[in-house]
């Protein structure tokens, strides 16, 4: 494939993953802090966070496991989920997790397994979108083309 067809898959798929609501301008931000001297920043970053957050989804699992949930323990790790997934432009993750910790608070098992299944839900689905994304990445760059820069007016 041409790497001018590649690039516009790349841009209608980058497109797609905002308007569908998985990234928001904060992934755009990060895009931004990648150069030549680190043109693997925001892969580099996305993966930390794929695992920082597949560590936390299994802390929050036993956790809401325990025969006496601590809630306290569980708000804290959806806190810093939601941190990560904001800072690296998860927007729906971290819609996930805000709805999450008004359960946490008030201390609502039942209503905090199924906000569990959804934020995992939403957290395979943006890392497969990403993974796909850098992808494309790779195959541009293969053929010797560059990653086009995209901004909030597409």
């Amino acid at each position: 494939m041409e790497v001018g067809q590649v690039r516009r898959q790349w841009v209608d798929y980058t497109k797609s993953l905002f308007l569908e609501g998985y990234l928001d301008g904060q992934f755009l931000q990060l895009q931004q802090l990648q150069d030549e001297s680190n043109p693997d920043f925001v892969s580099e970053v996305v993966s930390l966070f794929f695992g920082d957050s597949e560590k936390l989804l299994n802390d929050l699992t036993l956790a809401l496991d325990q025969p006496i949930v601590n809630f306290k323990t569980v708000d804290a790790h959806v806190h810093q989920l939601k941190g990560s997934s904001s800072s690296i432009g998860a927007q729906r993750v971290k819609n996930a997790c805000v709805a999450f910790r008004n359960f946490c608070e008030e201390q609502n098992v039942e209503a905090c397994l199924r906000c569990l299944q959804h934020v995992k839900q939403e957290y395979y689905l943006v890392k497969n979108k990403l993974e796909t994304l850098f992808r494309l990445e790779q195959q541009i760059v293969a053929a010797g083309g560059a990653i086009p820069m995209m901004g909030l007016g597409f």
